[in-house]
This record gives C-alpha cells, structure tokens and sequence, in this order.
C-alpha cells in the first residue's frame, strides 16, 4: 500500500471510529477516501453488530453501499443525519473547502446540510494554506445545460478568471452530472477571497445550480499522514 492509500485508510478509519455508533443516520460521501471509510463501517457492523442507515451523496456511494452490504437509506425518509463523513480536494488553513473534482458536489452539499456533524477525511496532499495552492483545477460550478454558456460569462466578467466546460475523458461531449447537468470549472485568478461571499455571488447567478465551495460547514477534517497517523483540524 503506498503512503497516500495508508494516509486516506488512517483518516478513514478514525472517522468512523469516532463518529459512528449504534443506530446511526450516517451520510455517505463520494470519492477515493470513502471506499476505506465503507469498508470500516462493514467491518463494524459485522464485528459489533450495529444497526446503521448509510445516505449516499452519489451514485458511487450507493453502489459502494450496496457492495459491502450495508442498509442503504434515502433522504426523503431520513433527512436528519447524525454524522456525514465526507472526501475533499483541498482544505485551506479556514477550513474552506473546494469539493466536487468528481462531480458530485450538489448531493454532496445536499446531504452535509442535513447534519450539524459534517466531518472531512483527505489524505495530507489535501491540507493547503490557501484555496488553489494545489488543486488548480478550480471551484466546480454545477449549471443547468441550456445556461452553460451565458453561466460562464457571468462568471468570467463577476470574479474573473476563466471558467472551463468539463470534458468528459471517455465519451465525446461534456461531463454530466448524477442530476443531468453540466460543471464548470472557474479557475480563479490568485486573490484575498472570502469565500462565503464568493460563494454566494456565484449560486445567485441564474442557471446555477451549486457549487463546490464548501464554506462554514465541516465541524472537523482529519488528516491521514503517510505514517497512518492523523493530524486533526478543529473548526474555531
């Protein structure tokens, strides 16, 4: 295993350690770090025989859900969560966070908004001081197909940069989100942002649907360390 696999194991396992117990509600996010958190989750469920409900965030999720065989639940049955334990692409030293590099950052933002207990597991490639320092990909914006185009100019003439269709790498044609829409990547030209305003600047735009600007949410993110050990992040 190399040392970023053990550093997302390690967060993985601490999360569900520690915010997981009997007859929880718990949100299931997306990406590479979660495979090792649904792993944990099974192996307590076997080991200690809890009684869990697993949210997904994406189709991922349920179908990681489905494979360890853990009881799958829906929103519309179960809107208040206990806990959410959810992946990043970056984290600045705020705890400001950019999530959605693979796609999924409006049932993402969806199901952390129905937990006071949204906890992040990234590997230590994740921790930033400043938002792009690393992921340059840029804040991923969800936008109504038909307002794709007049969405990007609004953007580019609002803050500035460039705001990039995403293109999908194994079909001709753009990205399409579980909800059927399209992502716009803004890569943001380096700046002193507040972020809560930037993110409010953008979703007031009409044709967007959300972004993956995740501000003032996460209580805590855990950091997984290539040793296996994990270095915490408390919100202030």
């Amino acid at each position: 295993m190399g040392s970023l696999d053990i550093a997302k194991k390690a967060a993985a396992f601490k999360a569900v350690d520690e915010y997981v117990k009997d007859n929880d509600i718990i949100g299931i996010g997306s990406g590479s770090t979660i495979i090792y958190a649904v792993e944990r989750l099974a192996e307590r469920v076997e080991k200690e025989h809890l009684r869990l409900v697993c949210v997904p965030t994406s189709f991922q999720a349920k179908q990681l859900i489905r494979q360890y065989k853990l009881t799958l639940g829906e929103l519309d049955t179960h809107p208040e969560l206990n806990c959410v334990i959810d992946g990043a692409d970056e984290v600045d030293s705020n705890m400001n966070i950019i999530k959605g590099g693979g796609g999924c950052l409006t049932q993402e933002k969806i199901v952390a908004s129905c937990t006071e207990r949204l906890i992040i597991i990234a590997d230590y490639t994740k921790k930033v001081s400043y938002l792009g320092e690393q992921y340059t990909k840029g804040v991923p914006v969800e936008v109504i197909p038909l307002a794709w185009v007049p969405v990007r100019k609004k953007i580019e003439k609002l803050l500035g940069g460039q705001a990039d269709l995403r293109m999908a790498k194994m079909k001709a044609g753009p990205v399409i989100t579980d909800n059927g829409n399209f992502i716009l990547d803004w890569k943001f030209p380096p700046s002193e942002y507040n972020w809560q305003e930037v993110n409010e600047k953008l979703t007031m735009i009409p044709g967007v649907v959300e972004t993956g600007l995740f501000v003032n949410m996460a209580i805590q993110v855990l950091y997984g360390l290539s040793d296996g050990s994990v270095q915490r992040h408390i919100q202030d």
